[in-house]
């Protein structure tokens, strides 16, 4: 048996570690399948017409012996003409490719531009990473999720809008920003996100790219370099060369 103050200390290390070592939120998306009543392997899944001819595309263009490397094209075309990624589909995708099931779930559990539950008709992906956070994602974050009544997670009741809270998205020059299905939002402030809200509420298709402006990362004041017209071949040589 452990002598009181060993207790005390193993007690005391165990809090420290629970403090520093909390799990990690890695993401909205389901890690483990677990069947309900809108995803279960008894819900049929069928690529439509058109889309079966961009599944033979794709397949194309890999050579055999390669084909499973068109899991993830054919994962993203089926969550594109379903809206999100039911386990169904999955199945589908693996017995194109002759691969296990579990070879795919490998893949879409991997993946966090997967959504493996229903996601609304518009996913809003707020970045909340360091270049954004500095530059004021948080009111963006709360604007979407004040305008929309739900949280980060959660998709409206009417099924037109989710929110996510996600990793960079590559824009880190315009931030704060957000991407919406395939469209990014940038330079936002709270009124812009919800303007943007608003026409999306409204059926309309906002005006995609930055909001304060400039027409894509270029400086807001003006370029700061490379202001005169280059010097032509040449330039600076030796007379000899």
């Amino acid at each position: 048996m452990l002598k009181p103050s060993r207790m005390l200390f193993r007690s005391t290390v165990q809090c420290i570690r629970g403090i520093c070592g909390t799990s990690a939120r890695l993401s909205d998306n389901l890690f483990v399948h677990r069947d309900t009543p809108e995803d279960n392997p008894g819900i049929p899944f069928e690529f439509s017409e058109e889309n079966k001819k961009r599944v033979k595309a794709i397949l194309n263009i890999y050579p055999d012996g390669h084909k499973r490397g068109a899991m993830i094209p054919l994962l993203d075309l089926a969550q594109r003409q379903h809206g999100w990624l039911p386990i169904s589909a999955m199945h589908k995708v693996a017995d194109i490719l002759g691969l296990p099931n579990m070879r795919v779930y490998e893949v879409a559990t991997f993946y966090t531009m997967f959504m493996r539950k229903p996601t609304g008709t518009y996913h809003i992906q707020v970045c909340t990473t360091t270049p954004c956070w500095l530059r004021g994602s948080d009111d963006v974050l709360n604007t979407c999720k004040s305008k929309l009544g739900i949280g980060v997670g959660e998709t409206t009741k009417d099924g037109k809008f989710t929110i996510s809270e996600v990793e960079c998205l590559g824009a880190c020059v315009n931030a704060p920003m957000m991407a919406v299905n395939d469209d990014y939002y940038e330079d936002l402030t709270a009124k812009d996100t919800e303007e943007i809200l608003n026409d999306l509420k409204q059926g309309k298709v906002p005006r995609a790219g930055p909001r304060n402006g400039r027409f894509a990362s270029e400086p807001v004041g003006g370029l700061t370099s490379l202001t005169e017209e280059p010097t032509g071949p040449g330039f600076g040589l030796q007379a000899g060369l």
